[in-house]
């Protein structure tokens, strides 16, 4: 698989998932997102230190590591070899879970087919194990949100940002015309996958819920994740917003 084509099928499985996104028409189809936070867990193959190898032979290359311990989460982030998407790989610490969940979620990785964590679209391709009862989900939900979100959809992208300074458009329109297609954003920092920078003008918009059948068969509606905007305070700044987006007092060094 080449690098372009991985790149489409993150995005064709991300806007799959969020159809509310893929009909969107407030800016040009082809402008691509400032960046794509792609959610893992610290397992396996599956786990940040064995996905960086794969996601280098594509051209990315890790820019800057965080940690957020009050989320349990490590992130990397990977520029790209072009002016497309960077990449925000966030790696969940299951060590952060307290046992039973923690025991939940290790059993339904471990029950994973292995052919799946041998391909180089396992974070296109959804969740590589089975779907969860709905009673194990609620109980890893409530543990932790990105436990839940994990089990029923296995590591992929849980949102896209856009750059509204990329986009031609300030964030206040952009807000407002999403607003008319019924997505409602929040500009809260701490509110999404990670939190983020004070230098930057940010909104979230978690898209619509989609039913989702568990494993006895019953149906229930389930939050999957959603689209940022973010939007440079001081315009003349040469920096990709990406590498704005999360706090400072979170980075940590690259070994």
């Amino acid at each position: 698989m080449q690098r372009e084509e991985f790149v489409q099928q993150l995005w064709l499985d991300y806007i799959h998932q969020h159809p509310d996104v893929g009909s969107l028409r407030l800016w040009p189809v082809e402008a691509p997102a400032e960046y794509l936070a792609i959610l893992t867990l610290n397992h396996g193959p599956w786990a940040m230190e064995a996905l960086l190898p794969t996601l280098g032979r594509f051209g990315y290359r890790p820019h800057q590591r965080y940690a957020m311990a009050d989320r349990g989460l490590l992130v990397t982030l990977l520029t790209a070899p072009d002016d497309g998407a960077w990449v925000l790989l966030a790696e969940l610490q299951l060590g952060t879970l307290s046992r039973r969940p923690r025991e939940h979620l290790h059993q339904l990785v471990g029950s994973a087919d292995p052919r799946e964590a041998r391909s180089q679209a396992l974070l296109c391709h959804g969740r590589p194990w089975p779907m969860p009862d709905w009673s194990t989900y609620q109980a890893l939900h409530q543990a932790h949100p990105l436990a839940g979100w994990l089990a029923v959809m296995g590591p992929r992208v849980h949102h896209a940002g856009f750059d509204c300074q990329r986009l031609g458009h300030d964030i206040t329109e952009l807000d407002v015309q999403l607003q008319q297609t019924g997505l409602t954003g929040t500009s809260d920092h701490h509110h999404g996958l990670f939190p983020v920078s004070p230098l930057l003008d940010y909104r979230f918009y978690a898209t619509s819920s989609r039913r989702l059948v568990f494993a006895e068969g019953d149906e229930h509606r389930v939050g999957l994740g959603g689209l940022s905007l973010v939007q440079k305070q001081v315009s003349a700044n040469q920096e990709r917003a990406a590498e704005l987006l999360l706090p400072h007092h979170t980075r940590c060094e690259i070994s």
